[in-house]
């Protein structure tokens, strides 16, 4: 017995060193292209402010009079992924690095609570076989390599089946699930999904508990735990008449504020989610990975023509969890990556479970010792190339999706990252000599409290100015140029606000100022557009000029794969 636990402890470790390896190698390279951004920039100052135009906050409409509750949350989303993500941009800077290390640890976390989840449920053979596969997938390796919520989503989905899986044989831990739910509602409103399918599962075999007074004492810990969105919600009707962006769009409330719904719009009607879920399932997860949980719930569904009631209740809380998850994407919130990515620790458990199974019912030794120890080894070993290929290699090699999935384009190496290192040593020990008056005071506050810290750490006044062409890809620009207008006061604007301050204050506007350098910073034709080339006429028309003055770029930013990304003149 003592060499079997030996054999697991050690097995388990390895999982869990493996699943962090694939989490943590390499994980600032990937440029920021995704909403990781749109969490990222406002938790550097836990500022609800990003330049949004289409989805503004109420930092700006309240300002320069901003009431106290707004701190209490963020008009999109919940506090709890901008407070961890501004404790570790503390730490580590403002780096992708600091952006992404809380989603890799909530990612080996949750490889950990699988294993915990399958051995309760099933066997440990299957958590260990779960675990091994949701630490190594595809799917899961990239979202935990991003700085969206979906990590600590999963986490903490999985966080409160664990507790509600102890609680069906010691009711004590209905009080721990109620502290995960409140946690994770923290977090994101998806992880609500866990409520009907926890209550579902009473409803079918444990009604006995709705009169029990810790699932209720759980409940009220929830509800207090979230009460900050509460309030902030509450408080934010009274002035304005609607809730939160994601709140007023379930209760299908009308607002003047967001008169379009980015994020929205990608699968607008139920038919377009639907027919959506198996492509996107197969864009984002490794054919291997997808044709083992087909394999899975083939065999489960055979398996119901013997003792039905007894199978279904045995895989019930996996089912009602699936289902209920299916539910949420198909019914409301789409089948894109950062969605898709919470079926994957239930898919994994799948896999583990029936392979568990296919093992016990073995009765050749042969047959199951190679079942139990050779095939999850080499599914684990494909699963690992796949997933460095499709996320820690700069560049994947061979042909999609048979050696990587389309993940890698959520943090593609365009060469952003280049961009954003060059302005990191080029502004290095320096502030800004000269500063924009910001729209709002709120901002203005933010840079004065920069300036002042810069000064106070002896760095010397750098007369910059900085003009970009705007067809900057846009996360990418709020990352790597817009943040340094915002939090840091640098004087960062786009081509046609430059061309409009020379037109309305004269050409020597900038020089007056005592501006005596100027970047111009422009992408290249490998990078990829924000918006269609006809609207980048000022950028092109700016960079002609300049070259029929015989200037050629001061620099040139080329990406990991030594093409030019960007043409840099000074002037």
């Amino acid at each position: 017995m003592r060499n079997k636990l030996s054999n697991t402890k050690w097995l388990l470790i390895g999982i869990l060193l493996v699943s962090a390896f694939l989490r943590l190698a390499n994980l600032s390279s990937g440029d920021t292209l995704s909403d990781e951004i749109g969490y990222g920039f406002r938790s550097v100052g836990m500022l609800d402010f990003d330049e949004a135009g289409d989805q503004t906050t109420p930092l700006e409409w309240f300002d320069p009079f901003i009431p106290s509750w707004t701190k209490l949350s963020f008009h999109d989303h919940p506090p709890l992924v901008f407070f961890v993500q501004y404790v570790s941009l503390q730490i580590f800077g403002e780096t992708n690095f600091g952006l992404r290390f809380p989603s890799a640890l909530f990612g080996v976390a949750s490889v950990y609570l699988l294993y915990l989840i399958g051995s309760l449920l099933y066997s440990e053979t299957a958590g260990l076989i779960a675990a091994g596969l949701l630490g190594v997938t595809a799917n899961h390796v990239a979202i935990s390599r991003l700085g969206l919520q979906e990590s600590y989503v999963i986490f903490f989905l999985l966080l409160a089946s664990y507790f509600f899986i102890r609680a069906l044989k010691k009711d004590a831990y209905l009080i721990w699930t109620g502290l995960a739910l409140g946690l994770g509602l923290l977090t994101k409103y998806n992880v609500g999904i866990a409520i009907p399918v926890f209550l579902s599962y009473l409803v079918f075999y444990k009604r006995e508990y709705f009169l029990n007074k810790k699932l209720w004492i759980g409940g009220v810990l929830a509800i207090l735990v979230f009460s900050p969105v509460l309030i902030y919600n509450y408080k934010l009707y009274k002035a304005v008449g609607h809730f939160d962006f994601q709140l007023s769009f379930i209760f299908k409330q009308e607002h003047k504020e967001w008169q379009t719904e980015p994020g929205k719009e990608e699968f607008p009607t139920v038919a377009e989610r639907m027919k959506n879920v198996l492509p996107n399932l197969s864009h984002f997860n490794s054919w291997l990975f997808l044709a083992l949980t087909g394999l899975s719930l083939a065999a489960f569904a055979i398996s119901l023509k013997n003792k039905p009631l007894e199978k279904i209740k045995r895989h019930a809380l996996l089912v009602l969890t699936i289902l209920w998850l299916l539910a949420l994407i198909i019914g409301a919130i789409g089948p894109s990556l950062r969605f898709l990515s919470m079926l994957t620790p239930f898919m994994a458990l799948a896999i583990g479970a029936g392979m568990a199974r296919l093992c016990a019912k073995s009765k050749t030794p042969f047959f199951n010792k190679n079942l139990s120890l050779i095939i999850p080894t080499v599914l684990i070993l494909f699963e690992i190339t796949y997933s460095i290929n499709s996320q820690i290699t700069n560049y994947p090699v061979g042909p999609s999706p048979w050696l990587w999935s389309r993940t890698r384009y959520e943090n593609y190496n365009w060469g952003y990252n280049e961009l954003g290192d060059w302005l990191t040593q080029l502004l290095k020990n320096k502030m800004p000599a000269f500063a924009f008056e910001p729209k709002y005071q709120f901002i203005g506050a933010v840079q004065a409290a920069a300036i002042d810290a810069d000064r106070a750490a002896g760095y010397q006044p750098y007369p910059l100015l900085i003009v970009y062409d705007r067809n900057i890809q846009s996360s990418a620009q709020l990352w790597n140029l817009d943040r340094l207008q915002i939090y840091h006061g640098w004087p960062v604007i786009p081509a046609e606000t430059y061309i409009d301050f020379l037109q309305r204050e004269g050409a020597d506007y900038f020089q007056k100022a005592g501006i005596k350098k100027t970047y111009f910073i422009i992408p290249t034709d490998i990078m990829p557009l924000k918006r269609p080339l006809k609207l980048s006429i000022i950028g092109t028309a700016f960079e002609k000029e300049l070259i029929s003055k015989s200037l050629k770029p001061a620099v040139i930013i080329k990406n990991k794969r030594g093409e030019a990304a960007f043409r840099v003149y000074e002037f």
